[in-house]
């Protein structure tokens, strides 16, 4: 014990006590998904307090040196299924009834109940220092060692601190309409069972209006139950805005809803509101579930079985690797099913799986924060099996032995969520969100992060060829943009079963004049075809400024493939805007089909014979008092005036800008929308709008062509060096570094977002050391290259695809199918089975790869 004491006292310099605000790891491995509960427990550093598996441990230990680490093990209790008592002696898991997390009766985050050993492991001899050990060493090792421990011990983990906040979903408000209720002395008196409601005569889910005592149904659950809005119906003619609902009323209470003020609420007289209708609270009995408990019952099926497409089948686990699934962290079902998706391509795995070693070693010091180190980490995860076993069932003795259970131990990618979705408005909280979005979210990262070296999104990227021509003059323009995917819109018009969604529509406006509940609502069937038909056809365009006949007319814009990407990402845009833009999901059957050939959707470029449109731009927008000169710009000359000074004033279309902003959009946004567009109108400034919206300048001010500077910044303006070196450290020059500045008003994360925007513009720039371009004036450059793409075969093979259950992307659920060795398998957040039935027809997003021949 002498030999531990002379080394922790050697090493106490390096054992630091944490405080408030330092990021302790304590329950994940920054390289692998070890925890606590893992065999080997898991080692925290002492000086970092970053955690390690045992695996990892020694790699840290061997590159910084440290070696004093927190080993923290935890080993599962035994749950008894007995009502009163548990066999370790702690008190039965409770069952939610609040709905709430994170509190007394609500949704626990940690419902496993473990017990917990903690000791110092000195390396690399891995020596053990127990509580007990501490006692007996000189007192200055004793107070430092034991004060890091127990602030370890006691510390918020970063991952706990990451999850689901304390939530309440249950605290009530007293309604404003409680006190002063006013009720109507109508003689009406309720009898205490036997209640149907007045319209319809159902005899579930009633509510009684506290002014009058009238009887009515509920509202219609998402899923068709429930009532047929009666109640609500009646408060919309009545304007009484109180209501009970029957069968939960108790001596402690009962559900009072609130139609004025929209939400569940508390009545203080309720015991004197009942009364005047002849209920006696103290004596009735709950006969039905309260809203709490419906809503807490759905959260508690979320992710089961039941409610998953295939329900009707007896799905059988699979494990293995590439066979693993992925914890829900609380609405993270749509970046689970991406993610599962993207690593089952091969550029991701040869990008992060394969290379994983020389990723890890080369690691900063805060691997955490490492996108390349944490993509890393989820693909192993994924691919390699380790973590696609059975789940213990918590009521199961760990000696007994029984069948295997679909869900599996899993991996649980808090980091990787919290890394992918720092400082994002939408990915950084625990709602739902949209798989598309986040799918081009994460190229997008991957795009920054792979300037130099392979890079997988490459797999996606195709070229988009958009030919406009104009009617009058018949003369062609052709653009490319690159793009990652293939949105389908859904022609509703083209239904094949049209009179059966009209004959449903009559009789739903039948039921709704009559008070009867609403039939079944079929499921419009759409063809395939139909879908890429309207995807392809030539789409009119009124207000086209044609520079062939210097005036506004008509022209026609078609779009096709300049290139084939390696696999081809396909949306079915099933989410629109109703009338009353409320977002709504349109329910579609469509034929999608297992193999595709889009060789005939190829672009032509320009045909023989085949005029182009000259490169001349709308007409000048300035103030009509200021005389237009010509400035000597990078391509300009004094015979030159295309290039305006940018002290000019534009004149806009006031009206055109005002309703841009009316619909949401951001001034300035709106400002260059109508700039670009020569003040051609509403239609095509939109165009320009919806066209630019992912630009990261998109509402920056507008800047005027010919100034490389925002308003408020000059050339000669010193630039933060702080923000310089960050820039360089990614691997550009300091003259591109500047340029990217100067570009944003040296804000350095719109300046990162500009310079991988602008990755071909910089490229051509080639500067030397000196800061002069090698290749001469930039007028003689040749023009910089387009972006990298694959092309090839124009014919794909599906071998993915994403579903959402629910109304909305902001709710419900997402889950994938991916082919596997000619087997369709079922990925459902932590349950991985082989699927029987794959619903290819109720997709979202569709993943082909590219045959070849």
């Amino acid at each position: 014990m002498t030999e531990v004491s002379e080394i922790l006292m050697s090493v106490l310099s390096t054992i630091r006590v944490p405080r408030p605000g330092d990021r302790v790891h304590k329950d994940e491995c920054a390289f692998s998904f070890s925890s606590p509960e893992s065999e080997g427990g898991l080692y925290v550093c002492m000086n970092s307090f970053l955690g390690f598996g045992s695996k990892y441990v020694e790699r840290h230990h061997a590159k910084t040196g440290q070696r004093a680490y927190l080993h923290i093990t935890r080993t599962r209790k035994t749950q008894k299924e007995d009502e009163n008592n548990s066999g370790s002696g702690d008190p039965p898991k409770k069952k939610p009834t609040r709905l709430a997390i994170g509190i007394e009766g609500g949704f626990d985050v940690e419902q496993e109940q473990y017990e917990e050993e903690v000791n110092v492991v000195l390396f690399p001899d891995r020596q053990e220092v127990t509580s007990e050990d501490l006692a007996s060493m000189p007192d200055v090792v004793r107070e430092r060692v034991s004060l890091s421990m127990t602030g370890l011990q006691a510390a918020d983990s970063v991952s706990h601190t990451l999850q689901v906040q304390q939530w309440d979903g249950e605290v009530r408000q007293e309604s404003k309409y409680a006190a002063e209720l006013k009720q109507l002395d109508n003689g009406v008196k309720i009898p205490p069972s036997g209640w149907k409601c007045e319209v319809c005569d159902l005899q579930e889910n009633l509510w009684m209006n506290l002014t009058d005592g009238k009887v009515f149904c509920g509202r219609k659950y998402f899923d068709g139950s429930g009532g047929n809005n009666h109640a609500l119906l009646y408060y919309q003619q009545s304007g009484y805005p109180l209501a009970v609902k029957l069968g939960t009323i108790t001596p402690d209470g009962a559900d009072v809803y609130s139609y004025d003020e929209d939400d569940m609420v508390l009545d203080s007289k309720l015991p004197e509101h009942l009364s005047h209708f002849g209920i006696d609270m103290m004596t009735m009995e709950k006969t039905e579930r309260t809203i709490t408990e419906l809503e807490i019952a759905v959260n508690q099926r979320v992710g089961e079985w039941e409610v998953i497409q295939e329900s009707g089948s007896t799905l059988r686990p699979l494990w293995g690797p590439g066979l693993t699934g992925m914890k829900n962290l609380g609405n993270s079902c749509y970046l689970n099913s991406v993610m599962q998706v993207l690593f089952t391509i091969p550029d991701f795995q040869t990008k992060y799986v394969s290379n994983i070693d020389k990723i890890f070693n080369e690691a900063p010091s805060d691997p955490t924060q490492d996108f390349k180190t944490q993509v890393a980490k989820l693909g192993y995860g994924l691919l390699s099996g380790e973590y696609s076993k059975p789940a213990p069932d918590p009521g199961d003795d760990p000696g007994t032995s029984t069948e295997p259970r679909g869900d599996q131990l899993g991996i649980a990618p808090r980091m990787f969520k919290a890394l992918v979705g720092r400082g994002h408005p939408e990915f950084s909280t625990n709602r739902q969100q949209d798989a598309q979005e986040f799918l081009l979210h994460f190229i997008n990262m991957v795009e920054r992060n792979c300037r130099s070296g392979m890079n997988p999104s490459e797999a996606f990227r195709f070229l988009v060829e958009e030919k406009i021509v104009c009617q009058q003059s018949q003369k062609a323009k052709y653009t490319q943009r690159v793009d990652y995917i293939v949105q389908l819109p859904v022609p509703m018009d083209q239904a094949t079963n049209m009179e059966e969604l009209h004959e449903a529509e009559r009789r739903r406006e039948e039921a709704d004049s009559s008070g009867a509940p609403p039939p079944a609502a079929p499921r419009a069937q759409i063809p395939f075809a139909a879908c890429f038909a309207a995807l392809s056809e030539p789409e009119t365009l009124t207000d086209f400024w044609s520079s062939a006949v210097q005036a506004k007319t008509t022209a026609t814009k078609t779009t096709h493939f300049a290139s084939f990407p390696d696999h081809l990402v396909i949306q079915i845009k099933k989410f629109t805007f109703g009338l009353d833009w409320v977002p709504k999901k349109l329910d579609v059957s469509i034929d999608v089909p297992d193999t595709l050939d889009l060789s005939a959707l190829h672009a032509m470029g320009q045909q023989p014979g085949e005029e182009l449109l000259p490169e001349v731009a709308p007409p000048p927008l300035m103030t009509p008092d200021v005389e237009v000169k010509g400035i000597l710009g990078s391509h300009g000359n004094e015979e030159d005036d295309s290039l305006y000074s940018p002290l000019l004033s534009p004149v806009l279309d006031d009206s055109t800008v005002s309703q841009l902003c009316e619909m949401g959009f951001p001034l300035e946004a709106c400002r260059k929308a109508v700039y670009y567009t020569g003040n051609t109108g509403i239609d095509a400034a939109m165009n320009w709008v919806m066209g630019h919206m992912e630009d990261p300048d998109f509402s920056a001010p507008l800047v005027l062509p010919g100034s490389s500077s925002a308003p408020g910044t000059t050339p000669t303006e010193s630039l933060p060096e702080e923000h310089l070196a960050t820039i360089v450290s990614m691997g550009f020059s300091r003259d591109q570094a500047t340029r990217a500045l100067r570009a944003t008003n040296n804000v350095l994360e719109r300046a990162v977002d500009w310079i991988f925007s602008h990755l071909d513009d910089l490229e051509s720039m080639d500067v030397s050391e000196g800061g002069r371009s090698e290749g001469g004036s930039e007028a003689s450059r040749e023009p910089p290259p387009g972006p990298r793409v694959r092309d090839g075969p124009g014919k794909y093979e599906l071998f993915a695809f994403i579903s959402h259950m629910g109304t909305s992307t902001m709710c419900g659920h997402y889950v994938c199918h991916i082919k596997k060795d000619h087997q369709w398998v079922i990925f459902n957040d932590q349950k991985v089975c082989a699927s029987e039935k794959p619903p290819k027809d109720l997709g979202y997003l569709y993943f082909y790869r590219r045959v070849v021949e």
